[in-house]
């Protein structure tokens, strides 16, 4: 099966989304010194980030 790379695109770029929206929450949350689950949002952003960095990279083995 040939990978689809417009699909793996939109899924990078939902990712990237996704990251920037628990980046806004954690930060809202560590602004309201709500530290327990500024720490959890905090973790979901850098697995996000972590996994929007390997889809890029698999993309651009691509091109």
């Amino acid at each position: 099966m040939a990978l689809d790379t417009s699909e793996l695109s939109s899924l990078a770029d939902m990712l990237e989304q996704l990251t920037n929206r628990f980046t806004s929450m954690a930060e809202e949350s560590h602004r309201q010194k709500d530290d327990g689950v500024a720490k959890e949002l905090f973790a979901v952003e850098r697995a996000l980030f972590g996994a929007h960095r390997r889809t890029i990279r698999l993309l651009n083995s691509r091109r």
